[in-house]
């Protein structure tokens, strides 16, 4: 469990102790992480640590559901202002691969909660998932899209974000030397190229169908089912 700041003060060494978990999780792994290693990196006692969090799992817990909270804040305002929701998921995914570039440690702390913490784990998916459902669904009733299962097509973009990431702004360069990968701990400047947000952007059209196409296969709907 953890303790919810009363003051400004505490918020800010809350925020301290997240920012210094996220660090050393990514480091070196949850089991291989310590209370005191966290308290170190943040800079405070372990006392005032337990006045936030009352064990190694609670602060866990708390940083999955806290990165959670911040991706899908960086792709909803990423999103915000599209006039399309094909220009809504290409800008939304833009926003996803710069958040992961500025903390590549959420793919080693969200992989590890499948063993650690399961729950945190399914909530952090779920959440992301909740919201594109909801997305996928008004662009379907304005005929922007086709009438695939929303709630298939939300867990399956999910996860071409999540691959394209880890391969191309994680991984970084495929021709870089054996073992030259991203370092967890540190903020990285990797982009996806161009030109593999443009075919991954071609292959959702093609999966979701442009407005065109949509309304076109609407319309040859509605006649068969008049005729």
């Amino acid at each position: 469990m953890s303790a919810a700041p009363r003051t400004a003060r505490g918020e800010k060494t809350r925020r301290k102790l997240l920012e210094a978990a996220e660090h050393v999780f990514a480091a070196t792994g949850y089991h291989e992480a310590s209370v005191s290693r966290i308290t170190d990196v943040a800079g405070v006692g372990q006392g005032t640590y337990y006045l936030y969090f009352d064990s190694k799992l609670a602060i866990f817990n708390e940083l999955v559901e806290d990165l959670n909270h911040r991706v899908r804040q960086a792709m909803s305002e990423g999103a915000r202002g599209a006039s399309s929701r094909l220009e809504a998921e290409r800008a939304g995914f833009a926003a996803f691969f710069r958040f992961t570039a500025e903390h590549p440690g959420l793919y080693r702390v969200v992989r590890e909660a499948e063993q650690v913490s399961p729950d945190a784990l399914r909530l952090h998916y779920t959440r992301i998932v909740e919201g594109y459902i909801e997305g996928l669904r008004d662009a379907f009733d304005d005929g922007e899209i086709s009438d695939i299962d929303p709630t298939v097509a939300a867990w399956a973009l999910m996860g071409i974000g999540e691959m394209i990431g880890m391969r191309w702004v994680l991984w970084g360069d495929p021709d870089a030397a054996p073992g030259a990968g991203a370092d967890p701990t540190a903020s990285g400047t990797r982009e996806v190229p161009q030109h593999v947000l443009d075919e991954m952007m071609r292959f959702i059209e093609g999966a979701l169908g442009r407005p065109e196409t949509a309304r076109a296969g609407r319309a040859d709907a509605a006649q068969k089912e008049e005729s």
